[in-house]
């Protein structure tokens, strides 16, 4: 997008093609003006149309712009957050209507992906977080323990199980989740883009928002040539949110993450890596996740900018942490590389915000964006819709509260990562 390969990378180059939309021309009047068209925005516009409300999507871009389209693709069930320390952070009672809502994530993606025929390369084979060593074995164990307590169907893998689900023996273990899956990340945001369409939403691409005022007992949304008139307003911009609510970003660190696609990798290499298609992610602090597409590539990500000096470093590591992982990979040819930023909170979870009367947002999701967006944006349509109050949602009403520091914090993340990888996997 915006003649940037490294923007969207292997998805924009195999996502079906956007719906045809237009920027915002003259003065519309909705029941609800939705700002911001990737998971949140999406689903709550899909939603509040198939209760019959009236809604304008308004988009600075395109559908999947953000991160909803530059992510790995992951549908997890639950937070980085283990339950019981998620329990400390917000309560029993509060704790655990999250867990229990997150932990229903992807199946609820996999069901909006079926009910609209979304076309974006869903496998529900389930994803493995992968031990490094006995500290990252314990780590697991001790998430397993907790998911399990919980009835979920989470499975501790040993080393040998996960090497044959891996093709690599560097892990310790791994822990199964069949609840999650993969997708095409970019192909599900344009999939939503269509659906909503669909139903009567208003999509407007191009069109980013200038200003929000009030306009008597409505709150107006005005973009460069034109304005929505609506009784509410869902931002769905997440750390995107800069000029109108700026804290929303200063309540957040970017992490850098990144993902090069190598060409289909040979049939033969196929069955013996991931032959069952799960997506992975490992314990280290400088994780590393990889999964493969539909055609057989092999999308390998890790923390870290492709600028600055950051491309050749994070690309030469890849090379060398993949040849380590799969000894007979033979040559290493990436057809895609792209980078994008993960939106970290104080406390790795996400945030509901009322910014104003009927202004409501859900942002910050860690890295945990597509099921979260989905279901949060389900979530805020019942809201807005008089269904559920506010005291009801999976998080408490807070307000945004900025971060110190942060230009240095978001440094450090960048060229630490790329310290760490211009010696990593050299031996």
């Amino acid at each position: 997008m915006l003649n940037d390969p490294r923007s969207h990378g292997l998805w924009e180059l195999t996502a079906p093609d956007a719906p045809a939309t237009r920027p915002l021309q003259g003065d519309v009047q909705a029941d609800v003006v939705v700002i911001g068209a990737g998971y949140t925005g999406l689903s709550t516009a899909l939603h509040l149309a198939e209760r019959g409300l009236s809604v304008v999507l308004l988009e600075a871009v395109a559908p999947g712009f953000g991160g909803a389209g530059r992510n790995v693709g992951l549908v997890n069930a639950g937070m980085w957050v283990m339950p019981e320390a998620l329990c400390a952070t917000l309560g029993e009672a509060l704790g655990n209507r999250l867990i229990d809502t997150l932990g229903d994530g992807p199946r609820q993606v996999f069901e909006v992906i079926d009910r609209h025929g979304i076309a974006c390369e869903v496998e529900r084979q389930g994803t493995l977080h992968l031990a490094w060593g006995q500290k990252g074995l314990a780590d697991i164990t001790e998430r397993a323990r907790q998911w399990q307590k919980r009835g979920a169907p989470v499975h501790l893998l040993d080393a040998a199980e996960t090497a044959r689900k891996v093709g690599s023996n560097a892990y310790s273990g791994a822990l199964l989740d069949l609840r999650a899956g993969t997708i095409q990340p970019l192909a599900y945001a344009r999939g939503l883009a269509h659906a909503a369409l669909r139903q009567g939403v208003q999509l407007f691409t191009e069109s980013p928002v200038t200003t929000l005022r009030r306009d008597g007992s409505h709150w107006q949304a005005i973009t460069r040539a034109g304005s929505v008139r609506a009784n509410w307003v869902v931002m769905g911009t997440d750390a995107y949110t800069t000029h109108l609510f700026p804290a929303i970003r200063q309540q957040q660190v970017f992490l850098p993450y990144f993902n090069l696609a190598t060409e289909p990798l040979s049939p033969a290499l196929q069955a013996r890596i991931l032959p069952e298609r799960q997506g992975c992610w490992d314990t280290r602090e400088i994780l590393s996740s990889y999964r493969f597409d539909q055609r057989g590539r092999l999308v390998f990500g890790s923390v870290g900018a492709l600028r600055r000096g950051g491309a050749a470093v994070h690309r030469n590591w890849a090379k060398r942490e993949m040849r380590k992982l799969w000894r007979d990979l033979g040559p290493i040819r990436f057809e895609a590389e792209w980078y994008g930023q993960i939106g970290m909170t104080a406390d790795n979870l996400p945030r509901f915000h009322q910014l104003d009367q009927n202004i409501v947002t859900i942002c910050g999701y860690n890295g945990r964006g597509i099921a979260p967006g989905t279901v949060f944006g389900r979530l805020l349509a019942a809201h807005v819709a008089g269904e559920m109050r506010a005291e009801d949602m999976p998080l408490p009403v807070s307000a945004p509260k900025p971060i110190s520091a942060l230009p240095l914090r978001e440094a450090y993340y960048e060229f630490g990562a790329q310290i760490a990888h211009l010696a990593g996997a050299r031996f």
